[in-house]
C-alpha cells in the first residue's frame, strides 16, 4: 500500500499503483477523446491531450461515419448553420443533438453534437438551456463545446453544476479547457481533488501542469488528503502523486485555503 505522509514534501517515494476506482478509467475518459484519438497525434504534456478542434472532429466523422450517418450529419450541420441561435420552445439543431446518438452511434455521438453546437453559434444563453433541459449525454457536449463557442466566463455555472455531481464523464469534461482558462483557483484545485475522490485520471484535467506549477496550497490540500486516507488505511491514488510533483511541494501558507497571489 503506498503511504504517503501528511505533508508533501516528506512523501514517501511509491511506485505503487493504486486500484482505487481504476474500473472507472474507461468510463472516466473523455468519449470525445476516445473517438477521436487517431486525430490527437501531440499532447501539450504527458499529463494533457490536445483537444482537438471542430476541424479535427469533422474530418474524423467524415473518415469513420458510414454513408448514412454522414449525411445525416451534413444535413444537421447546414440547417444548424442556416438557422443559429435560439427559436422558439427549441430549435431545430437542439432536436438534431437529440438524434445523434442514434444517427450517429455512441461512439460518435459526442463529436457531433459539439459539431452540431459550434455550426449553430451556440451562445451562452443557447448552451444554459440545451445543458439543463438535456439528457447527460448532450450536457457532456456542452462541456467539450464550451472552449469553441465561449470566449469569457460566461458559461462557467454550468462547469460548476457539473463539478457538482459524481458522473465522471460528466466531471471529465468540465475539467477540460474551459474549465483550465477561466475557473477561479480556489474552484480548480477542488475540481483537481473531485477528480482524485471519483477516480477520474488526472491527465483529463487540461493544462495542468501549468495551473499546478508552483502552488503550494493545491500542495497543502493533497498533503492533508493523502494524510486522511493513509490514517483511514486506504490506499492513496496514485494520481495524487503525480499532481504532487507538478507542484514542486512548495510550502504553503498554513491554515488558510485562500489561493496565492491573484484570483484569475
Amino acid at each position: 500500500m503506498t503511504q504517503p505522509r501528511a505533508t508533501p514534501a516528506a512523501r514517501t517515494d511509491s511506485t505503487q499503483d493504486t486500484t482505487q476506482d481504476r474500473g472507472n478509467s474507461d468510463s472516466a475518459q473523455a468519449p470525445e477523446d476516445a473517438e477521436t484519438r487517431d486525430a490527437q497525434d501531440d499532447t501539450h504534456s504527458t499529463h494533457t491531450a490536445r483537444t482537438p478542434s471542430p476541424a479535427d472532429l469533422r474530418r474524423h466523422l467524415t473518415t469513420h461515419l458510414d454513408e448514412a450517418a454522414r449525411t445525416w450529419l451534413e444535413h444537421a450541420l447546414d440547417e444548424a448553420a442556416a438557422h443559429p441561435g435560439i427559436h422558439g420552445p427549441i430549435s431545430p439543431w437542439e432536436l438534431r443533438l437529440a438524434e445523434a446518438g442514434r444517427r450517429c452511434g455512441a461512439a460518435h455521438a459526442d463529436a457531433a453534437r459539439v459539431l452540431i453546437l459550434h455550426a449553430a453559434r451556440a451562445g451562452t444563453d443557447a448552451l444554459t438551456r440545451v445543458y439543463f433541459q438535456g439528457t447527460a449525454d448532450e450536457r457532456r457536449a456542452v462541456l467539450h463545446a464550451l472552449p469553441h463557442l465561449v470566449s469569457g466566463p460566461g458559461a462557467l455555472p454550468l462547469v460548476e453544476d457539473a463539478l457538482r455531481t459524481n458522473d465522471t464523464r460528466l466531471l471529465t469534461a468540465a475539467v477540460g479547457p474551459y474549465a483550465a482558462r477561466h475557473l477561479a483557483p480556489h474552484d480548480w484545485r477542488h475540481a483537481v481533488l473531485k477528480c482524485l475522490f471519483t477516480g477520474v485520471p488526472v491527465e483529463h484535467v487540461a493544462d495542468l501542469p501549468r495551473r499546478a506549477h508552483g502552488d503550494g496550497e493545491l500542495a497543502r490540500m493533497l498533503g492533508d488528503y493523502a494524510a486522511e486516507r493513509t490514517a483511514a488505511g486506504r490506499t492513496v491514488p496514485e494520481d495524487l502523486n503525480r499532481v504532487l510533483d507538478l507542484t514542486e511541494s512548495v510550502t504553503p501558507a498554513p491554515g488558510t485555503d485562500l489561493p496565492h497571489g491573484k484570483e484569475s
